[in-house]
């Protein structure tokens, strides 16, 4: 195992004090930061991406070839509160006065500050890919913001907000949210650049968060898995979900995702129940409108063309539940596109 002690004044110490004892080299642009890995040590980069009122973004998506220990020293100066998921992989963590490490896995979610002069370690395993989402947030700049009523916030996350002098350590580990990875996977797609590509990963940055407090919340208010479904069930109905988003236009029902997956009718409903809040056949309407929306802004294709190529089989049913959904036709929606452009 090798440790890396981070006392960190900022979060782009940390990231340079991670590059002093592993290497690699750090660039930057547009304001992110990346320390990109290919070395004995491990390979993948890790990205720091600082906001307006002390909210910054850290991402790994890396692989370590060698256990790696970040033993993070809390500082009066720097000592924030951290939300982490796992996309991909999995890490561990104790606090500094505890021997106990308890482990975060894939699609797991994980909060915890420290008093100032505590330590964390987290800790990567070796040869395991990793996509790690943390969300750090230093309280005194961001209470300051006239957006934030933490007052809104379930009784310990409140107390954990208004903590500024890091009087107290707080831990909690989520459950299975796999909502989350589809939004993290959303990161990577933006492809604006300069200060556009902040706002955007800004504005997804918030919705991880409040993500992060409404899964704090349902826990806090006892609210499980479905009691029938295992979490591997669950990963299952996320690789459906997500095979429909990459092919909307290809013809599905029940007993065809039944078999492909292996899972009930009754389990399938359950599921996207579940995570989309929607029932399968809403689910792949959804996207395909979704889908349908997207081909109108961005491609040439007339609308007939578009109905037939995201799996709808009448313009009059595409066009009718097209408004329902978003207040306008899809004719009317290309228009103002073409008037805005």
């Amino acid at each position: 195992m090798i440790q890396i002690e981070i006392i960190a004044d900022s979060p782009k110490d940390l990231l340079e004090q991670i590059q002093e004892h592993i290497g690699g080299v750090v660039t930057e642009q547009w304001s992110e930061y990346t320390l990109k890995l290919n070395n004995k040590f491990g390979i993948g980069s890790i990205k720091f991406i600082p906001f307006d009122w002390g909210v910054n973004l850290l991402e790994f998506q890396i692989k370590f070839h060698e256990e790696i220990d970040l033993k993070i020293k809390s500082i009066e100066s720097f000592n924030p509160i951290r939300f982490i998921y796992a996309s991909k992989g999995s890490f561990k963590h104790r606090f500094g006065i505890h021997k106990e490490e308890k482990k975060v896995s894939q699609f797991e979610s994980f909060i915890f500050t420290n008093k100032d002069g505590g330590t964390n370690h987290i800790i990567f395993p070796k040869d395991e890919k990793l996509d790690i989402n943390v969300i750090q947030i230093v309280r005194k700049h961001f209470l300051k913001k006239r957006t934030t009523n933490v007052s809104t916030l379930n009784k310990k996350l409140y107390e954990v907000f208004v903590d500024t002098d890091h009087d107290n350590r707080f831990a909690n580990y989520g459950t299975l949210n796999l909502k989350m990875a589809d939004l993290i996977k959303g990161l990577y797609k933006i492809k604006a650049k300069g200060m556009l590509r902040i706002l955007k990963i800004e504005s997804r940055v918030y919705e991880i968060l409040s993500l992060h407090i409404q899964q704090h919340n349902r826990l806090l208010n006892g609210v499980k898995l479905p009691e029938h479904m295992s979490r591997s069930e669950l990963k299952l109905i996320r690789t459906l979900s997500s095979d429909i988003i990459k092919n909307p236009a290809k013809e599905y029902s029940l007993e065809q995702l039944s078999f492909k997956s292996g899972l009930t009718q009754s389990k399938l409903q359950e599921g996207f129940k579940f995570l989309y809040k929607k029932t399968v056949t809403e689910y792949i309407r959804h996207v395909r409108l979704e889908s349908a929306r997207e081909m109108l802004k961005d491609s040439d294709l007339n609308v007939s063309q578009i109905v037939y190529s995201v799996g709808f089989s009448s313009r009059s049913y595409f066009s009718k539940i097209f408004k329902e959904k978003y207040g306008i036709t899809p004719n009317s929606f290309k228009k103002k596109l073409k008037t805005v452009a």
